[in-house]
């Protein structure tokens, strides 16, 4: 048997097809009762709607947000900023009917520049989680597409709508606590600089080099506060064992020249250093002090709390969602910065005496 069309409900109901249409749309006036009497032919005739296909055509719309997530997908979804970040952004635009695409980013210099996906996939709206400079291949893909944006915790792109939160401030704010506290030497751990992720110290070169905003402006916060870092380390993605192995790199050295504190850019970096320091035989916070940035919840980290910056991250995800939904609307969004705030934890204490 041959699925049943919308015109054999409008036959059955004894109305026209275009009324039928209005029965399913709610696009436009029908009278309850016209409205009922389609639906229960509907029923009888075991039609479940019009096709979505057929639809998508009609209205010009997929219903698709495409994101960007800037990383290989199973690094992101370890990584509770970006999963309740997706939380936020999907809970605000679901009730619109508008669905994700996950689109992962390059993970390494070897990889295609652009995601195939950019390039042919249906969506209506892109997000665009952490990239997002003038020359990005993958804004510039959408852009020859008609496709408009969100650039989350990116540059300040003028036509493309930005959504990050003050984490330049925060991280200053971070840097004078440990300066209260007498800390002079002070290493950081960065997120990755680019596309092209690296393990190791950062020379100067590759310092003035960074692609990513995110790392740039946390980097800058510390030097707002007047710290200049004795050791920058860059890491390949925000997880726990990049933290780990930098704070071996970093705290192997003599014990008169190591850092008294390392600032990590992440939580799940900064629980690493903590697991790493440990693991040398160091005692957090009497022997170096570690702080993070995002606020996270890391009950496996107890009896530790991390100081750390707190960021609104699924606040942050519904703000984008709301973007989206006004860019569909035909509006231009404001960019918008969310404020943070410095929570002071147990992972941070006076500096130790020479």
């Amino acid at each position: 048997m041959s699925r049943p069309t919308l015109a054999d409900v409008a036959t059955r109901a004894g109305v026209s097809v275009s009324t039928a249409s209005l029965a399913f749309s709610g696009a436009g006036p029908i009278a309850e009762a016209t409205k009922q009497r389609v639906l229960t032919a509907a029923a009888e005739l075991d039609y479940s709607g019009p096709n979505p296909l057929g639809r998508q055509l009609r209205s010009g719309r997929s219903g698709i947000v495409g994101v960007v997530v800037g990383d290989a997908l199973k690094r992101s979804f370890r990584d509770p900023v970006s999963v309740q970040l997706l939380d936020g952004l999907v809970d605000t635009i679901a009730p619109a009917g508008l669905g994700v695409l996950l689109i992962p980013g390059p993970t390494g210099a070897d990889e295609p520049a652009v995601d195939p996906l950019i390039e042919s996939a249906a969506m209506d709206v892109a997000v665009m989680i952490w990239g997002g400079t003038t020359e990005d291949p993958t804004l510039q893909a959408l852009r020859r597409r008609g496709i408009p944006a969100v650039v989350v915790e990116g540059h300040e792109l003028g036509d493309i709508v930005t959504v990050g939160i003050d984490d330049r401030d925060g991280v200053a704010a971070l840097a004078r606590h440990l300066l209260d506290l007498g800390h002079q030497r002070i290493a950081t751990v960065t997120l990755p600089f680019g596309p092209d992720r690296r393990s190791a110290v950062a020379d100067q070169d590759r310092i003035a080099d960074i692609r990513w905003k995110i790392a740039e402006r946390r980097l800058a916060g510390l030097a707002d506060a007047g710290v200049r870092p004795t050791a920058v380390y860059e890491t390949p993605a925000s997880l726990v064992e990049h933290g780990t192995a930098a704070a071996h790199a970093l705290l192997s050295g003599d014990p008169a020249e190591r850092p008294t504190a390392i600032v990590a850019q992440s939580d799940l970096l900064a629980s690493g250093v903590v697991i790493g320091a440990r693991e040398l035989g160091l005692r957090v916070p009497e022997d170096v002090s570690v702080a993070g940035f995002d606020g996270l919840d890391l009950p496996w980290l107890t009896p530790d709390v991390l100081t750390t910056v707190e960021q609104p991250i699924a606040e942050k995800g519904a703000v984008v969602g709301r973007a989206v939904q006004r860019l569909l609307a035909g509006e231009q969004p404001e960019d918008a910065v969310l404020p943070v705030s410095l929570r002071i934890g147990s992972t941070t204490g006076p500096a130790p005496s020479l």
